[in-house]
């Protein structure tokens, strides 16, 4: 506490012992003597006012002119504005300071205690193992938190953000000067150069894997927390932001990846975290053993139950009725890691388990339920794996049962192998869920009653995420109902509906007549694949003709023959967004 002492007694303030690290007026470190001592009485805040007052006494108005200097202090990081709403120094007045209350930081308290305001540099001297190397990485990521912080509440070229900027810039130099001189290789140093990384990439790696270690700041995976480490300002932050968009370098080279999540102001925010296999090469250097994981592609080919989708669309690309789209949004919160680690503390879910939910989609044939199912998957940054059960009864005469078993078998057994969590999803599953006979005699009822026995029983004991499609939800056995976490229903589109449908169909490039209005198409009641398929046969029927051009006549025809067809049986084809 000498140095505290030294501080508070001196009568030529620049005389002290930590003066010249102040980096202020004689004035400043004045006002900083008089709030030390008024914090040893108990003191926290003061009012400028009454801080000025003291000092200054008299009734001209002479304390108003020092009033700058107390910004300087805050600008250079020795006091810290008591406010309910956060403020950025640069953009507040001298005047607006005057009734407003401030305080010593840390950082001022820790240089009257230590004579240092920040931890003291590493000496430069050869690493000793990997983890010396990390702790000098993570408090470079330190360093970076502080300045963005600083960033964001003062002006960004006060004596504050350049005292740290500075420090960072030290600190760089000493960890290179320290790899050079260690002569076994680095993991992490090693890794940087053999992905070639960019000095911002490897920012962002290592802030990512700081968290992993500590997760103390989840909010920082967060895509904008992430930008902001690394921009200086707007521009920086515009430009910064394709080093975490599809396509970046970290990202192509499965560095690191995301999962989307709803934040609570309806919009979709991302949240990185660092593939698995590039995790443990880093936190686990001495294990060299590699595990070789099976693609789903490579296997599928292998049998010829499921189809394996890869879908091209999110949800952000499907028109779905409101309900319907508020149903799938609760159900995307509801796979977050926040939430199911909740769940998991709460003893509700296993902490092993993956995302367990089983979702029946039920409409009218063309209201986008199979579009729909590869779009939550895209969401979810899951595969498909898609079987069509009206096929179930036609595999292999007499052993439906047996196959029904092995749809499940199968699915699990490609799980595993390919230590993914693939979509299961059973496409017109009526059959299937459909009531069962209660006085089964025939040969044919009794083994379909057999075969919905077997598939309750492995609904009951599903693991994963499963979605079954349907057109009827009201000829759904009880028994089926009960087990399905979600009911989602499709509706027919309204009016409203149907125009954005329609606009975002049509093609964009083709000819049209000047009298063709899309409202009129709207009109008529259909589905979004009865939309899709009238704009093809339409789009035939013109494109033979010599000069050709789109009139709503030609629509309207087709349309009346899709209406007069009574296509409800057709498979639906989704519809999208775009």
């Amino acid at each position: 506490m000498k140095i505290l002492i030294n501080f508070l007694q001196t009568k030529k303030i620049e005389e002290s012992q930590i003066f010249a690290q102040l980096k202020c007026s004689v004035n400043e470190a004045l006002m900083l003597q008089n709030l030390a001592k008024k914090y040893l009485e108990g003191q926290d805040d003061v009012l400028v006012l009454e801080l000025l007052a003291e000092l200054y006494e008299g009734d001209s108005f002479e304390h108003l002119s020092h009033l700058q200097e107390v910004k300087i202090l805050l600008e250079l990081g020795w006091l810290h504005q008591q406010s309910f709403t956060p403020v950025k120094i640069s953009e507040v007045t001298p005047l607006e300071l005057l009734n407003t209350a401030v305080g010593l930081t840390p950082s001022f308290l820790k240089l009257l205690q230590d004579g240092a305001a920040d931890i003291e540099l590493p000496d430069i001297k050869p690493y000793t193992d990997h983890l010396e190397y990390l702790q000098d990485q993570f408090f470079r990521i330190e360093l970076y938190q502080k300045m963005s912080t600083i960033r964001q509440n003062v002006h960004e070229h006060s004596l504050g953000i350049d005292r740290v900027q500075h420090k960072l810039q030290l600190l760089e130099q000493r960890i290179t000067q320290r790899v050079e001189q260690t002569a076994e290789k680095l993991v992490l140093d090693k890794f940087f150069k053999q992905k070639k990384l960019q000095p911002k990439e490897e920012v962002i790696f290592l802030a990512l894997l700081r968290e992993e270690y500590s997760a103390t700041d989840s909010s920082l995976r967060e895509m904008n927390t992430l930008i902001d480490l690394i921009s200086l300002d707007e521009y920086d932050r515009i430009k910064n932001r394709s080093l975490l968009e599809d396509g970046s370098n970290l990202l192509n080279e499965n560095i690191i990846d995301y999962e989307e999540m709803l934040n609570p102001f309806g919009g979709i925010s991302r949240a990185f975290y660092i593939v698995d296999d590039v995790l443990q090469s880093i936190i686990h250097p001495q294990k060299n053993k590699k595990v070789r994981r099976l693609k789903l592609n490579a296997l599928i080919e292998e049998q010829d139950i499921f189809e394996l989708i890869e879908p091209e669309t999110s949800l952000e690309d499907v028109v779905l009725a409101k309900e319907t789209q508020t149903t799938l949004e609760n159900l995307m919160r509801q796979v977050d890691k926040e939430v199911i680690s909740r769940l998991v503390e709460w003893g509700i879910k296993d902490k092993k388990s993956g995302i367990d939910a089983r979702i029946i989609f039920y409409g009218h044939a063309g209201t986008g339920k199979t579009m729909t199912a590869y779009s939550l998957a895209k969401s979810l940054k899951r595969q498909v794996l898609a079987f069509d059960c009206s096929k179930i009864l036609s595999m292999y005469v007499g052993e439906s049962e047996k196959n029904v078993r092995k749809i499940f078998d199968t699915f699990y057994d490609l799980c595993e192998k390919t230590k993914s969590e693939p979509i299961l999803l059973l496409n017109e599953a009526d059959q299937f869920l459909s009531a069962r006979s209660s006085g089964a005699t025939s040969g044919s009822e009794q083994m379909h009653n057999q075969m919905q026995n077997i598939f309750l029983e492995q609904i009951e004991k599903f693991r994963g995420m499963l979605i079954a499609t349907t057109n009827l939800l009201e000829n759904i056995d009880k028994a089926f109902s009960r087990r399905f976490n979600y009911k989602i229903e499709f509706k027919k589109p309204d009016e409203a509906q149907r125009q954005q449908l329609w606009e975002m169909m049509l093609p964009s490039v083709a000819p049209y007549d000047e009298k063709f209005d899309v409202k009129e198409l709207a009109k008529y009641s259909l589905t979004g694949g009865q939309i899709n398929l009238i704009i093809k046969n339409t789009a035939y029927k013109v494109a033979v003709t010599e000069e050709p051009l789109f009139t709503l006549d030609d629509f309207i025809s087709e349309i009346k023959r899709e209406k007069d067809a009574n296509f409800d049986s057709e498979k639906s084809m989704g519809f999208l967004n775009k």
